[in-house]
Formats: structure tokens, sequence, C-alpha cells
């Protein structure tokens, strides 16, 4: 439904440490190897700026938080203008793989995210979501979250580190560093060179049916302390370089040992909370 969007569109906030499900379908992702010397100074570099942009995150305070909770408005844009006058929500992430969205000031509409499945909440009762169209996405932008890169992907074995240089993103002078996972999965991040904290992120993948690849961004933006760990309240997101929605949130807070019971669709059967 209309606001399968919006959930779609908040996804890269997700924080996780366990394994990312692997995206099925047409979500297959792969970027091309970066045309960069891959030797040894090369990578250290690339460690550093990427354990600098760690420790400006919050460090073990970042790398250690177990859930989420988070308030605030989304906008939607269709060919980069906007087509909404912005959706309220409420998201709850709790370690490794679950999710769950309330959207609308009476908060009626529910999305929930358990592993790799699925479900959406209304009056109507409880349905699963689209694959293709809703779930395929979601596994997609969750397996290239950035707490999932700089979480996980920096300790598996095989990983790949390429230090890019200097370059300008959203008006930042940036450090710009690609990681590569042993799947060839490839997310370029670039880190402002002053802060060391991330400005944006970037990952492609090819469309299984049309054979053309799309690249999905995400700026980072208005970074504030949230319990030692440093949060860009607003994010926008731009699809095939054009823009595809904005958040901005008024509210988050960390580690408030949510309950399963939240990520139980039938717990919840009538669209309520609590």
């Amino acid at each position: 439904m209309k606001y399968a969007l919006i959930v779609l569109l908040l996804t890269p906030l997700a924080l996780a440490q366990g394994e990312p499900s692997t995206p099925s379908g047409d979500a297959t992702s792969s970027q091309a190897i970066p045309a960069i010397p891959t030797d040894q100074g090369n990578a250290q570099k690339a460690r550093a700026i990427l354990d600098q942009a760690i420790q400006a995150l919050g460090g073990q305070a970042y790398l250690t938080v177990q859930d989420m909770t988070l308030e605030g408005r989304s906008y939607s844009f269709h060919h980069g203008e906007p087509n909404s006058l912005g959706t309220l929500f409420w998201r709850f992430k709790k370690y490794p793989d679950k999710d769950r969205f309330e959207l609308t000031k009476k908060r009626d509409v529910i999305e929930i995210f358990s592993g790799d499945k699925g479900y959406e909440i209304t009056y109507r009762g409880v349905r699963n979501v689209d694959e293709k169209e809703e779930l395929t996405p979601y596994l997609r932008r969750r397996h290239f979250a950035l707490e999932i890169v700089l979480r996980q992907w920096l300790n598996e074995p095989g990983v790949a580190l390429f230090y890019e240089g200097q370059t300008v993103a959203a008006q930042k002078q940036v450090e710009q560093v690609t990681v590569m996972n042993a799947k060839n999965e490839a997310v370029t991040l670039y880190l402002d060179s002053n802060t060391h904290l991330p400005v944006k992120k970037s990952f492609s993948w090819r469309d299984p049916t049309d054979k053309q690849r799309n690249v999905e961004e995400e700026i980072f933006d208005n970074y504030r302390p949230v319990q030692n760990v440093m949060t860009p309240f607003d994010t926008t997101r731009l699809f095939n370089g054009e823009m595809s929605a904005q958040a901005f949130l008024t509210s988050v807070s960390y580690n408030q040992r949510l309950s399963d019971a939240l990520f139980d669709p039938q717990a919840t059967p009538t669209g309520k909370r609590h």
C-alpha cells in the first residue's frame, strides 16, 4: 500500500551486528571492483579512516547498540519532486533482525520485519508484505546499511578496503573509502575530513529483470549526540541520482530493552502497540 514506500525509505537506519539476511530475488547485489591500487598501504589508510569514523560515531557505544527507538516525519519524492505532505512514523529496531514501523498520526498502519519475513497490520488484520515490492528492497537496504558495513563487514574474513582520496560530497570535504566483502559486494563511504562522521553512503545493484544497474545513495546530516552515539537526525535518499525521500527525526533513544512482543505480528492484530 502507499505507506510501504515510507517504510522502505527508512530502512537504512537499521542497526544490527548479526548475520544480514542475504537479499533474495531481484535484490542480488554487487558492485564493480574499484580501479584502485590494492597495495597494503592503501588498505591501511582506508582502515585508519574507517576507525576514525567509528570513534567519531561513538566508539564502543556505537558498536554495542542493541536496540533503538525513533520518532520523526518522512517525505517521499517522485522524479525528484515531493509527492506527499509527510508521514509521521515511530520505529523500533532490535538486534539482530527485528524492525517495527508505526505510521500515521493514529499509528494504525504497522509493518513488522523479523528475520526474512515481513508483515503489514491494519484494521483489516495481518498480511504478508509483497515480496518483490516491499520485502526484497527492505532486505537489500538492511544488508547494505551503514551500521552493517561498519559493525560487521569490517570484521569479516576476505574484506577489502580501498582509499580513493579526497573529494566533495554534500558540499563537504570528505575522504572516500570503498569497503568490499568476500562476495564482491561494495559500499562506498564519504567521511567528513574534519569531523570524520559519515556524510554519504553509496552502493549499486543489478536488476535481474532489465539487467540495469541501480545506484542507491544516502546523505547523513544534522548529527546530534544521543547516549554517547552521534546520530544523524536528517537523512536524504537518492535513487539513480534523483531524490527519493527525506526523513527528519524528532526523538531517538538507544538500548531501551525492547520486548520481542513488539515484533510479533500476531500480538497486535488490531494495529495497536499496547
